[in-house]
């Protein structure tokens, strides 16, 4: 990380190394503000009050290498960020007026991405801190991985009979709370198709019956321009003396075909003449038999428009032509079908969804079974981590139980609630002192005493908490002497699953680390670059004994600082 203009720190670089990382230096001299700074990276709340005096924006930027396939990279590629090399780059900057942006793969993004991120990315641990673990959701999960395939089988069952119970629950909510609608619905439909079936209309029947009322109606026109018609091409046979087209184009063609001899492009022309005759007598032929064929009765004429009168009645209603209409027509029969069926469809639902409520009781029961079996092997493995960190009489135990519901699934002769995760709520409990009743965590225990209950959950549970990294603050409050050095001790022994980082004053602590980071102030009060150090060697040895005694020249806190660093070498 580097913060720029936070707190007491001007401009500083922190790294942090893959396994335990202690950073340590004089009270007040920064130290936490690795821990604000880790927070505003992962979309802590941004204080104004942060921003160095004279500043006009306090800045946090980090990169953060995450594992292939890891739920962070995905959501992180799904907000627009781009990794670098497997790594993410996370900015925070919060100005001195407490506006605040933040910045995801180079792509800016709502600070509450970067919450999102933060349960999969960093467990932060500390006073002032919501604890992930203090969730009891989390809680839940926790018990869930650490009880291995005893949960993880019949979970897998119970979630997958769960979905469908949902779906099959959502189907037949849906037909018995619209069945009013339904019915009515089907009313219209049968309605609609007895109205289209009493007619029984045929496809293209609309066209063809407008083009016979148009001949029937205006029959005496269309048969007196039939006759004149004729008469102007085959003659008037009461007029001797009239001229028609096809005497006068017979005669064209005999002048012509007297003479189509003597040149051929006259006797072609006589050859157009004479297909123009046999077309004129074929057209006065057919006009002839039209006036014949005509049929002016108005009886027929009303049927037409009765029958036109009935298909422009469901026209009106069922569709713009009658294709439209029976194409309604099957749709609505196939929908009817469907309404008619829902009794039907409501009894197997109704069956079904019976079965999977056993189903689910059966499966609940399983896992609260195991649920319970694991919940007091956890708790008696914290409460054993417990006593070598300075809390020897604390207790430590899962509360595992249901809540009545009579919409429910038995569970232990029960009636009770259940979820998609089962039927169990789990919180983990802490009874700091021999009679003192068991609490809630979050509730029972003080801060550095959270810190260490935090810690020995980790540590039992490590290997299958997903979170790749930890952030302890003040988990060594109150404590010294052989419970530092468990406490350091365990540390080491999480971080050989995850990355582990410590904001420590206690020596025992800092020894088991891998890397140590040494944070102190300049003259005039601020941290520089220069002023977060890796120590090694003889400087690691010094900064030890100023912890140990406040005297880095101290030949007895030497001996000592060189002592527990061979300890923590030798154990790891």
């Amino acid at each position: 990380m580097r913060i720029r203009s936070l707190g007491v720190i001007d401009d500083a670089v922190v790294e942090l190394s893959p396994g335990f990382t202690a950073v340590t230096g004089e009270t007040g001299a920064g130290k936490t503000m690795v821990v604000t700074s880790l927070g505003l990276l992962l979309g802590g709340r941004a204080d104004p009050a942060l921003v160095r005096i004279g500043a006009k924006s306090a800045v946090v930027e980090g990169r953060i290498a995450l594992r292939p396939g890891a739920t962070a990279a995905i959501r992180a590629e799904e907000a627009g960020a781009e990794l670098d090399e497997g790594a993410l780059l996370v900015s925070r900057t919060v100005s001195a007026e407490g506006r605040s942006r933040a910045f995801l793969g180079g792509r800016s993004v709502p600070v509450g991405v970067l919450a999102e991120l933060a349960d999969e990315l960093v467990a932060v641990h500390g006073q002032t801190d919501q604890q992930g673990l203090l969730r009891p959701a989390r809680q839940r999960e926790a018990l869930d991985r650490y009880a291995g395939n005893a949960v993880a089988g019949p979970l897998a069952k119970y979630a997958e009979a769960y979905r469908r119970l949902r779906a099959v629950a959502g189907e037949l909510e849906e037909l018995t709370t619209r069945a009013r609608e339904r019915a009515q619905e089907a009313d219209l439909l049968r309605f609609g198709l007895d109205e289209i079936a009493a007619v029984e209309p045929l496809a293209g029947e609309d066209t063809e019956l407008a083009a016979e009322a148009g001949r029937l109606g205006h029959a005496e026109a269309l048969a007196s321009a039939a006759a004149l018609a004729h008469a102007a091409l085959a003659g008037n046979p009461e007029d001797p003396e009239s001229v028609d087209a096809t005497t006068l184009v017979a005669g064209a063609h005999r002048a012509l075909d007297a003479v189509r001899s003597h040149d051929p492009a006259l006797a072609a022309l006589a050859e157009r003449i004479g297909e123009v005759g046999i077309l004129l007598g074929d057209v006065a032929g057919e006009l002839a038999g039209y006036a014949d064929d005509l049929d002016a009765d108005p009886l027929r004429l009303a049927a037409v428009e009765e029958r036109r009168a009935a298909l422009t009645a469901l026209t009106r209603k069922y569709g713009e032509d009658i294709e439209a209409v029976l194409a309604w027509a099957q749709q609505s029969a196939a929908r009817l079908t469907e309404l008619d069926g829902d009794d039907d469809r409501i009894g197997e639902l109704t069956a079904e969804r019976d079965g999977l409520r056993g189903e689910l009781s059966v499966l609940a029961q399983e896992l609260t079974d195991a649920r319970t079996e694991a919940a007091a092997r956890f708790a008696d493995a914290v409460t054993a981590e417990l006593a070598s960190l300075a809390m020897p009489h604390a207790r430590v135990s899962f509360a595992v139980r249901q809540v009545e519901d009579p919409e429910g699934v038995e569970v232990d002769g029960r009636t009770v609630a259940y979820g998609p995760t089962g039927a169990d709520e789990v919180e983990l409990l802490l009874a700091p002192h021999p009679g003192a009743p068991a609490r809630p965590i979050a509730k029972g225990a003080s801060g550095g005493e959270l810190s260490r209950v935090m810690l020995a959950v980790e540590v039992v549970f490590a290997g299958t908490d997903p979170v790749p990294t930890y952030l302890f603050d003040e988990v060594d409050a109150g404590v010294g002497g052989r419970a530092a050095v468990e406490i350091g001790r365990r540390l080491a022994k999480l971080a050989k699953s995850a990355q582990v980082v410590v904001v420590t004053h206690l020596p025992q602590v800092a020894a088991f680390a891998d890397r140590q980071l040494l944070v102190e102030k300049t003259n005039d009060g601020t941290v520089t670059r220069s002023g977060v150090t890796v120590l090694e060697g003889e400087d690691r040895v010094r900064e030890l004994s100023r912890m140990l005694a406040g005297q880095e020249d101290s030949e007895t806190a030497r001996a000592h600082a060189e002592e527990l660093l061979a300890t923590a070498r030798a154990e790891g």
